[in-house]
């Protein structure tokens, strides 16, 4: 059944980015993944039904990319980390990214269902936390940690974004530092006046002379 399910899921989410909802169906899918439409209804009970478990599945794989950054031995540490596994889940899985920040647009819904929004909100609270503590140890200023949260996500979802759209025309190499740099001047801005002052000494000391 597991094997099964995510060879569903794959084609799902496949069809839906090139179809988009109103173009998807379980027929279409149904020939995609080699079976009847009728054995597609023995494991989900409509079209809406598979595709947010395809965006619920996409947000596991979220929290399971990013949980591999509480291995960092300090607060900065697993926040960088954190970052940096945000990136690496959108390169090496654009279409789950792109499922994620769209489905409720292209499917019209009013309300997240409870156990979708439950698998969505750990994500949240993973980033929430990274930033909670590094305010707790004097990395950061003390604020909002949702509203610091909240900035920093729009600032890579919008850049990374335009880099899988094709607006950002970069070898991966170069947009990955251009991620970094990027977010190293939003730190600095964030950061209490030792954290910031420490982090220009370690560019300066980087920087080619």
């Amino acid at each position: 059944m597991a094997d099964s399910k995510h060879r569903i899921l794959t084609h799902a989410c496949d069809l839906y980015l090139a179809d988009g909802f109103d173009g998807f169906s379980m027929r279409k899918l149904a020939r995609a993944v080699g079976v009847t439409a009728p054995a597609l209804y023995r494991h989900f009970e409509s079209k809406e039904d598979v595709l947010l478990e395809v965006v619920g599945e996409a947000h596991d794989e979220l929290f399971r990319t990013l949980s591999h950054a509480l291995g960092g031995p300090t607060p900065e540490d697993r926040f960088r980390r954190a970052g940096e596994a945000y990136l690496g889940f959108a390169l090496a899985n654009p279409r789950y990214f792109q499922m994620i920040h769209s489905f409720t647009e292209f499917m019209g819904l009013d309300e997240v269902p409870e156990e979708l929004s439950r698998r969505a909100c750990s994500v949240g609270q993973f980033w929430h936390d990274r930033v909670r503590e590094c305010i707790e140890a004097g990395i950061l200023k003390p604020d909002d940690p949702e509203g610091i949260g909240l900035v920093l996500w729009a600032h890579a979802y919008g850049l990374i974004s335009l880099y899988i759209r094709g607006l950002l025309p970069l070898p991966e190499e170069a947009f990955r530092q251009v991620y970094t740099d990027s977010f190293r001047r939003i730190m600095a801005g964030l950061a209490t006046p030792e954290y910031a002052e420490a982090m220009n000494g370690v560019h300066r000391e980087v920087k080619p002379g």
